[in-house]
């Protein structure tokens, strides 16, 4: 694909399912800023993706966060938004933050990154070129821009302490998701299927991915017995498309199947989330 070919998926990723779901996980940033910090928070935001997107096209996932280290980064995030919200309802001095203090936001983004963020450093990685890279990053932080300002100047216009309960809310949904991500949270419900035996006693499970979830939710298998996972998905544009088990991440493609081959358990618990920690999948094996 040509660098402008590039620009226009990254741009279209941003439009189509970047503004909902990145808004949705880094929304909480914009809480703090002034009206006129926005501005540079989405030149942050750009320079940093752009960065990230070259060093990805040039020397590949080397350098991407792995599970382990999204999770310390997520949690530290949330704890940051709610103790942001509970100043501001003890009725705290306000903070005027500089513009320096947007661009700074802005950079710290990349760290948080949203689940079709992700995908889109999946291309980077593919496109084995920096050039390629900073494209497909630039033109998704283009994309999803319009849903940042918007949200930007709908915060700026609500009353004090309903941006510090939406920078609680935030930050709460910012630290489970990190909780979950690093399989901290315990599963619920009843299982919905069990894992199917197979021949030399591999067993069996087809989990489909979609943009709501992992569908099952909960299954069973039993232990010393190992497990094929095929993970499916069909028009899939959501956070489900890049999914972490057995702490590595697992790339899907928009529609179609990838497969995972799970050695011998003991009993216990192997769960899998969402790139972001969004949605979680569990196998109870006993």
């Amino acid at each position: 694909m040509t660098v402008g070919a590039l620009f226009l998926s990254g741009l279209a990723a941003g439009l189509v399912a970047g503004t909902a779901s990145c808004t949705a996980v880094q929304g909480g940033f914009l809480t703090g800023l002034e009206r006129t910090s926005v501005g540079m928070f989405l030149v942050g935001r750009l320079i940093c993706h752009i960065i990230v997107g070259a060093a990805l096209g040039l020397v590949g996932s080397a350098i991407q966060l792995g599970p382990q280290a999204r999770t310390i980064l997520l949690i530290t995030a949330g704890l940051i938004l709610v103790f942001f919200g509970i100043r501001q309802l003890k009725r705290a001095p306000p903070c005027h933050t500089t513009k320096r203090g947007g661009l700074l936001l802005g950079l710290a983004t990349v760290l948080v990154p949203c689940g079709v963020t992700l995908s889109m450093e999946v291309l980077a990685v593919s496109t084995g070129s920096a050039i390629g890279g900073a494209a497909v990053m630039a033109g998704f932080v283009v994309g999803s821009a319009p849903g940042f300002v918007v949200l930007g100047l709908l915060i700026r216009r609500l009353a004090t302490k309903l941006v510090a309960i939406i920078a609680i809310a935030a930050g709460i949904f910012t630290t489970f998701s990190g909780l979950r991500l690093g399989g901290w949270l315990p599963d619920f419900g009843t299982p919905a299927v069990a894992a199917t035996p197979g021949p030399h006693g591999t067993q069996t499970l087809t989990v489909w991915a979609t943009p709501n979830g992992f569908r099952p939710g909960i299954a069973t298998a039993k232990p010393h017995h190992p497990i094929d996972i095929t993970f499916r998905t069909e028009a899939n544009q959501g956070c489900t498309r890049t999914l972490s088990i057995n702490g590595h991440d697992l790339a899907l493609p928009e529609t179609g199947q990838v497969s995972v081959h799970v050695p011998p358990q003991q009993e216990g618990t192997l769960h899998y989330t969402c790139a972001t920690g969004m949605y979680a999948g569990f196998i109870r094996i006993h």
